[in-house]
C-alpha cells in the first residue's frame, strides 16, 4: 500500500483518538457454534451494541470533529447513517436536517427525531431524498454530508479495522456489508496496509448489486435496487467510494434476501443479537460460501440491528 490513497491511515488511527468511546472496542468475539456448523472459526464484530445500533456513528463522530466552525448540517438516509448524524450533531449543538424517504424504516425515523434531527420524508427513494437534500443545501447554504463521498467517514469506519487487527492470530478474511461503501473502505485501507495477507471481501444484496457491478467493471453503474436490505440497497455508487474501495478489495458476494433472512435467524438463535438486513449481509455470506470459507479463520462485521417489532416478527419466525 505504498500509492496514494484518499483514506489516510494517520487519519484512521487520529478518528480512534476522537470518536466519543461508546461506538468504540465494540465485543468481537468467537463464534463456536456458528463456527462448527459451517466448518471455519468465525469471529463476530457486534457493531449493535451503542445508542445508535450500528457502526455509523463512527463516521460521524470522526467527521464532525474535523468540522471548522458551526455549520448547519444536511444530510440524506436509508437511517442509520441519519441517526449517527443526529447524535454527533446532537452532542455538538449543531442543527441538522435529515432527508429520507416516505418508505424508510418508521423505526429509524423516529429514532432520528428523537436524536434532536428535523426529519423530512420526501421522494419514494433514497434517491429522491438525496436529491432533494441536495437543492435544500444549496438553497440554505448548509453543509451537504454525503455517506461515501465525505472521506471523514469512511476513516472513522477504519477504526474496526484497528480493533478487529487485535485478534491473536492473522486473520484468513475479512467479510462487510457493502452498501455505499464507507464501511468497507475504511477497514479495508487499514487492514491491507497492516495485514495484507487477509483478504478483503464485501457483500451486496443481490437485489442491489451496483456497487458490485461498479466494482467488477471498474467504473460506476447504475442499477435498481429491491432488497430488504434497505441499508446497503445503493443504485448509484460515488465514484469516490468506487476509487476507494479499489485496489484494496479482494472479492465481493452477492447475497439474496434468503440467505439474509436466515443470518438474522442464526444471529439471534446463536448469538442473542438481534440484527436488521443490511447488518447481517456479511454473515449471510459466509454460511452461503461454505466452501470459500471451510477451514478458515474468518471475521464479519455485524453492523446494525435497526428492525421494526413488525420486521422482527416476519423475519424470526418460525
Amino acid at each position: 500500500m505504498t500509492e496514494a490513497r484518499r483514506l489516510s491511515l494517520e487519519r484512521i488511527a487520529r478518528a480512534a483518538t476522537v470518536i466519543d468511546p461508546v461506538f468504540l472496542d465494540s465485543p468481537q468475539f468467537l463464534a463456536e457454534s456458528l463456527g462448527r456448523d459451517l466448518d471455519c472459526r468465525i469471529v463476530v464484530k457486534v457493531e449493535t451494541m451503542n445508542p445508535i445500533r450500528s457502526f455509523k456513528a463512527r463516521g460521524t463522530e470522526f467527521l464532525m470533529a474535523s468540522l471548522e466552525g458551526r455549520p448547519r448540517l444536511v444530510c440524506a438516509t436509508a437511517g442509520n447513517f441519519g441517526q449517527g448524524m443526529a447524535w454527533s450533531a446532537r452532542k455538538r449543538g449543531l442543527p441538522i436536517t435529515v432527508f429520507t424517504s416516505t418508505a424508510a424504516n418508521p423505526l429509524k425515523v423516529e429514532r432520528m427525531r428523537s436524536l434532536g434531527a428535523e426529519v423530512r420524508q420526501v421522494g419514494a427513494d433514497f434517491d429522491e431524498a438525496h436529491a432533494t437534500a441536495k437543492e435544500f443545501a444549496a438553497a440554505t447554504g448548509a453543509r451537504m454530508v454525503e455517506d461515501g463521498r465525505d472521506r471523514e467517514i469512511a476513516e472513522g469506519a477504519g477504526t474496526i479495522g484497528i480493533e478487529l487487527l487485535r485478534w491473536p492470530e492473522t486473520l484468513d478474511a475479512i467479510v462487510v456489508p457493502l452498501g455505499d461503501g464507507a464501511l468497507l473502505a475504511g477497514i479495508a485501507r487499514w487492514v491491507k496496509a497492516h495485514s495484507s495477507e487477509t483478504r478483503m471481501v464485501g457483500v451486496c444484496a443481490s437485489g442491489a448489486p451496483a456497487m458490485e457491478r461498479s466494482w467488477h467493471a471498474g467504473a460506476v453503474r447504475e442499477l435498481p435496487a429491491q432488497t430488504i436490505a434497505d441499508g446497503i440497497a445503493v443504485t448509484s455508487p460515488f465514484p469516490e467510494a468506487l476509487s476507494d474501495i479499489t485496489g484494496v478489495v479482494d472479492d465481493i458476494l452477492l447475497v439474496d434476501d434468503r440467505a439474509i433472512v436466515s443470518a438474522i435467524r442464526r444471529a439471534h438463535s446463536d448469538l442473542g443479537v438481534v440484527l436488521e438486513p443490511a447488518g447481517a449481509a456479511g454473515l449471510a455470506a459466509v454460511m452461503a460460501n461454505r466452501d470459500r470459507f471451510r477451514g478458515r479463520l474468518v471475521a464479519t462485521v455485524l453492523s446494525g440491528g435497526n428492525a421494526t417489532a413488525e420486521q422482527l416478527r416476519e423475519w424470526l419466525a418460525p
